[in-house]
């Protein structure tokens, strides 16, 4: 099948960058995950469009992989296409003064250029793993600030390959939720509006999160961040630390050291294990606290 789906889509989109059978485990933090049927890159917005009309036509829905940095692929890898939004980096100050950012973008480099430009507000992004299209999706956030704060629009590819401007409200954000995580289609781009600021107090303010990231996570190990969500009244990495289970492994998945809230890959774990590991701190931290994590990583 995979050469059919690669000779369509090559032949819809000679131009187009197509991977055949691409490991999973390269585009994902994790370093965990099986083959891609194939991996197909659009490099913008109308390579995206046509892709996924071409994909809709052959009456196929792709997945959606932005920087891989909070995504479990599985060891078996995927069948059909897989689309990657990390050609999607376009990045530029508006007139108006805010910024554009396509869905590829790492929000470490969304950051850094509005610091450049004089301009806070992503003070918070600076550290966080990802990209804007991931980020917005879950609406990501760090050290008290959220994408929330600072997003006035998105651009948005629907499930039938129209393009909509979601505004404001509309795009639903809260709590590591949007109103993406809904609909069928692929975030584009998104615009933010920061507050002008003094450069130096801007980069010593990102320096500063940044140090205090590394002195409280596990950043040295692949992982995919904070494996369950902030629950209701608590702190994940507090409930499961309490649970006893910081350091506990399953083959060489294993909750990490530094931070319980994390889970780490030692060498090559797989998602197998990973998964295991994940329900037996869910079970643990329910019987003991009577709390019920939710997965925060994207399980594929």
């Amino acid at each position: 099948m995979t050469e059919s789906l690669f000779e369509s889509l090559h032949n819809a989109l000679p131009e187009l960058p197509l991977l055949a059978a691409e490991p999973l485990a390269k585009h994902c933090s994790f370093r965990i995950g099986g083959p891609a049927e194939l991996l197909a890159c659009p490099r913008n917005e109308a390579e995206l469009r046509e892709l996924w009309l071409a994909c809709r036509e052959l009456g196929i829905s792709p997945r959606i992989l932005g920087g891989g940095t909070n995504v479990l692929a599985p060891d078996e890898g995927v069948p059909g296409p897989v689309i990657s939004t990390r050609g999607l980096d376009s990045l530029e100050l508006l007139e108006d003064g805010s910024l554009s950012a396509g869905a590829g973008v790492p929000l470490a480099r969304l950051a850094v250029f509005a610091q450049k430009q004089g301009l806070t507000g992503l003070e918070f992004a600076h550290g966080i793993p990802g990209t804007v299209g991931g980020g917005m999706y879950m609406n990501a956030g760090a050290y008290g600030g959220e994408l929330a704060q600072v997003a006035v629009s998105a651009r948005f590819l629907t499930a039938e390959g129209e393009i909509k401007d979601f505004v404001g409200e509309e795009m639903g954000l809260g709590y590591r939720r949007s109103a993406f995580m809904g609909l069928p289609g692929v975030i584009v781009s998104a615009r933010f509006r920061l507050q002008a600021g003094d450069p130096e107090a801007i980069q010593a303010r990102m320096r500063e999160l940044m140090e205090r990231r590394r002195a409280s996570q596990p950043l040295e190990l692949p992982s995919a961040g904070s494996t369950f969500k902030r629950p209701v009244g608590g702190y994940a990495a507090a409930l499961i630390q309490e649970a006893g289970l910081k350091g506990f492994r399953v083959g060489d998945a294993a909750v990490s050291e530094k931070h319980a809230g994390f889970v780490v890959n030692l060498g090559s774990a797989t998602a197998a294990e990973v998964l295991t590991l994940m329900a037996r701190v869910r079970e643990t931290v329910k019987a003991k606290s009577g709390i019920e994590l939710e997965p925060e990583v994207r399980i594929w």
